[in-house]
């Protein structure tokens, strides 16, 4: 077979991006801490580029829109964006102080650790986007802190699988002083996530195993207990005592002997063993300042029962392009060099202007569809939540998945129901099983919990009975899926939970 040379044409489409379209796709996954310091980079780099601090109104990047998705009257709890931290420690600490006389405030024996405090867990990093690899400080990484916040974080995404869970996690997290007490009541957590408050007290009580032993105690005398507990230390005459902490820092040994029931000698071992416990666990992670969450999206109630939905301002960058200023330079540029550098920085700076507005209006599209598909969410809680995931709201926006992705990447709404991820609003679905709509798995998962809490020890549901309770409400379940819930929730099965009930009432009544 012989060789030889010739000529094809052939035609095709492929696509390029260009530098400008590959830093437009990083721009729309930055956080606004990540956008705000790029964008403060771009400036410092293109002469042509300004901070515009006072044209607030004027951009069109501040606009709004209203959600149709009207929802019965009702009392929302009002949208609070300073979410401010109470101070924990009140009265208690008068007694925590009678109890260690001599620890100045702040101050722990080195054998507890110390000086582990630092960053805040709200300070999400994503993608490099843009950043130059000159901000890249390996130093800043060895010499960061943990603080107790963030300690916590990771432990609770440990014990704890199901969104739904980690949500009431974080949410009470939000809520620990740095001494590691919590300073939310339950009931005030469970109105604003409309949820149980049996279930935020069973997500406490996960809360309060971890790490250091005591955090996340609602007083004095519950963190000491908690302490005691996991030495194996806690018995009935220790629990009077910490119910007579008020005796023992009034220094009123005779009542809080009495009390007791034991004499002065086992009085005094008792509390020498207190004083070997921590009172303030949180402190050994040391002082931080505290950096709240801010919010991309804000979500509030409209008069007519629809939501109203709109950007934080305070979280978009505002640049403006010195036309006049370039007018200027260009007329006294003399070589090449000088003119295309010109050039190059009006064409970034119209295109970094252009992509910011973009970007705002693309966040606030997605978020948009977001709250028109969880509107019972926003209305009735947690047990509400659609089954819902990227391509529904590609597909209505007319967007590619691939954007909507990348937008809902360490965005935050705030709503009157807290503050969440926008990637939070995206869970799987379960099949109804009439004509209605999908259930969403994490709503099913509530459910579940919802009817094993209220268990009687002689109506104890096995999962086959759940699967017809859950089918008798329009949910088509198969009972190993019922079963794989109820172990991700951890709960055990209808055996185990009958033995404890019947335990738990033999007990009540002996007592």
């Amino acid at each position: 077979m012989a060789l030889s040379a010739r000529l094809e044409l052939r035609q095709g489409q492929q696509l390029v991006m260009t530098p400008q379209l590959q830093q437009a796709i990083r721009l729309l996954q930055l956080s606004n801490l990540e956008l705000s310091a790029f964008v403060e980079q771009e400036v410092e780099r293109n002469p042509l580029l300004e901070r515009d601090e006072n044209a607030e109104a004027a951009l069109p990047t501040t606009i709004d829109s209203v959600v149709e998705t009207p929802t019965p009257a009702g009392d929302y709890a009002p949208l609070d964006l300073a979410r401010a931290d109470a101070d924990a420690a009140g009265a208690l600490d008068t007694a925590a102080d009678n109890l260690y006389p001599d620890t100045a405030p702040g101050e722990l024996s080195a054998d507890r650790g110390q000086d582990l405090g630092g960053s805040n867990w709200s300070n999400v990093s994503g993608g490099g986007g843009g950043i130059g690899d000159d901000d890249y400080n390996l130093e800043s990484f060895v010499a960061s802190q943990t603080s107790l916040k963030d300690h916590l974080v990771v432990q609770m995404h440990i014990a704890l699988s199901q969104p739904v869970d980690r949500l009431i996690a974080q949410n009470l997290i939000d809520h620990v002083d740095e001494a590691g007490y919590l300073t939310a009541a339950l009931d005030e957590v469970a109105e604003r996530l409309g949820c149980p408050v049996a279930h935020v007290d069973s997500i406490l009580a996960v809360l309060q195993t971890l790490d250091p032993p005591g955090v996340m105690a609602r007083s004095l005398a519950e963190c000491l207990a908690l302490q005691l507990k996991e030495r194996n230390r806690f018995d009935p005459q220790i629990a009077t005592l910490l119910a007579n902490l008020d005796l023992l820092a009034a220094h009123n040994l005779t009542a809080l002997k009495r009390a007791v029931g034991v004499d002065m000698d086992e009085l005094s071992d008792m509390i020498a063993e207190l004083k070997d416990l921590n009172p303030k666990p949180g402190l050994a992670f040391g002082s931080v300042q505290v950096q709240a969450v801010v919010p991309d999206v804000l979500v509030r109630l409209a008069s007519d029962g629809s939501w109203f939905v709109e950007l934080n301002n305070d979280t978009l960058p505002r640049v403006l392009v010195n036309r006049s200023y370039y007018t200027r330079v260009t007329k006294v540029a003399r070589t090449a060099h000088d003119k295309d550098y010109l050039v190059d920085c009006l064409q970034s700076a119209n295109w970094l202007a252009k992509s910011l507005d973009q970007r705002a209006r693309t966040i606030l599209r997605v978020a948009e569809e977001i709250v028109r598909q969880q509107d019972g969410f926003f209305a009735h809680g947690v047990q509400h939540l659609r089954p819902l995931n990227l391509k529904t709201v590609a597909d209505a926006i007319k967007m590619h998945e691939s954007t909507v992705s990348r937008v809902t990447s360490n965005k935050y709404i705030a709503t009157p129901r807290g503050i969440f991820e926008l990637k939070y609003f995206f869970t799987s679905s379960i099949a109804s099983s009439g004509d209605g709509e999908a259930h969403s798995s994490e709503a099913v998962r509530h459910r579940i919990k919802q009817l094993i809490d209220v268990e009687t020890a002689q109506g104890v549901l096995s999962d086959d009975k759940l699967v017809e309770r859950l089918k008798g409400e329009g949910i088509d379940i198969a009972r190993r899926t019922v079963a794989k819930y109820r172990e991700a929730l951890r709960i055990p099965s209808s055996v185990q939970r009958r033995r404890e009930k019947r335990m738990s009432d033999h007990m009540e009544r002996v007592g």
